[in-house]
């Protein structure tokens, strides 16, 4: 992929990849992805220590990877290196980054839900 195309919300072929085709599995991930994406997006909170927001981002980080969330994958990515720093942003710049992620977070649970939606629907299954 080219420097400067935008990064897919949802590859659906990473997904297949990571599942073997098996939409079954592909359906349990998603599922799980939402659940772990529920817990962890509450610690996203720019008034709490830096180390715990950059946790929280770091491990969605880890579960958008394994389903090809690449654009939520990279705002996590940046989110928690500004957390990780020596010298932590500011509450404000932390308000940004924290609300990048959770922006592409949004973004990410809706093609779930439209990726799930599409893989349960028998002859259905659209490339994205």
């Amino acid at each position: 992929m080219p420097a400067d195309s935008p990064l897919p919300v949802l590859d659906l072929d990473h997904l297949s990849a990571m599942t073997g085709g098996d939409t079954e599995l592909s359906l349990e991930v998603l599922g799980i992805f939402r659940e772990q994406a529920q817990l962890w997006s509450r610690m996203l909170d720019p008034r709490s220590e830096a180390r715990q927001w950059a946790d929280a981002a770091h491990t969605l980080k880890g579960a958008s990877l394994g389903i090809g969330a690449l654009k939520l994958a990279a705002a996590c990515e940046k989110a928690e290196k500004a957390g990780r720093s020596e010298a932590p942003p500011s509450p404000a710049h932390a308000s940004v980054l924290l609300g990048d992620v959770k922006d592409a977070l949004g973004e990410t649970l809706e093609a779930a839900a439209r990726a799930a939606y599409e893989l349960a629907s028998p002859g259905t299954r659209s490339a994205s």
